[in-house]
């Protein structure tokens, strides 16, 4: 027996007909690319600029504080998605199909599975939270993506708007909440990986070695900065 979350109020349900109701008056072209889009693009898209992101990284005076920031990402989606585990079940949710037959459902294979939390809609916040923390500019498109992966979603009938709101505090708050206690054990990790054979993975090679003895040096005199030296470090943890 389900819980009364399945019971939706009238203001969850309304603007969730009124979504998938724009799939019923599209055409079938546009319903696959949405629903392509909603399964898999925008996760494809996250990945990519947590690469681009990784690459940018790799170059900042700080990189392996920021390498440590992105590695965050990945981790804290896999926490958030394995806190969901219990809260579906608790919460026991059917997806919304299964209540409103009159939906449109764009996507086979849903039946059966839990619809509150939606998993999608948690790791496109958790990327983007995660790496908003790292790059601003980055996390604001991921932000973008994040949104657009909950009108997917229910775009498909497979969520419900509840569904994904929730998603989204619960990465939300996963990211912000442990961030503190993750970047103190991967700050460290970091800084120990870049003296070691992996060290390009965290921070760029510079270009021109220094010469033997000593670092080179711009300019002359008593004001030449040597090229090697790097500014104090910044820590997200802070």
């Amino acid at each position: 027996m389900s819980t009364p979350l399945a019971d939706t109020t009238n203001p969850d349900l309304g603007l969730l007909y009124a979504v998938n109701g724009l799939a019923k008056r599209s055409p079938d072209w546009l319903d696959h690319a949405v629903s392509w889009i909603g399964e898999y693009g925008i996760l494809i898209g996250l990945a990519v600029l947590g690469l681009v992101g990784w690459l940018q990284a790799r170059r900042r005076p700080d990189a392996p504080v920021a390498v440590a920031g992105l590695l965050w990402a990945p981790l804290s989606v896999a926490i958030a998605e394995l806190a969901n585990l219990p809260i579906a079940a608790i919460v026991d949710r059917p997806r919304p199909f299964v209540d409103h037959p009159g939906l449109d459902v764009l996507v086979d294979g849903k039946a059966g599975t839990h619809s509150f939390v939606s998993d999608h809609s948690t790791m496109s916040m958790g990327i983007a939270v995660a790496l908003f923390l790292v790059n601003r500019r980055l996390g604001w498109i991921a932000g973008g993506l994040a949104l657009l992966q909950g009108f997917c979603r229910m775009y498909m009938g497979v969520h419900y708007p509840t569904d994904v709101i929730g998603g989204f505090a619960l990465a939300t708050a996963v990211v912000l909440l442990l961030a503190p206690i993750a970047m103190a054990v991967l700050v460290p990790l970091c800084h120990a990986l870049g003296r070691t054979a992996v060290a390009p993975l965290i921070r760029a090679p510079q270009s021109g070695g220094p010469r033997p003895g000593g670092g080179r040096r711009r300019g002359g005199g008593r004001g030449a900065v040597r090229a090697d030296e790097q500014p104090p470090e910044s820590d997200l943890a802070a």
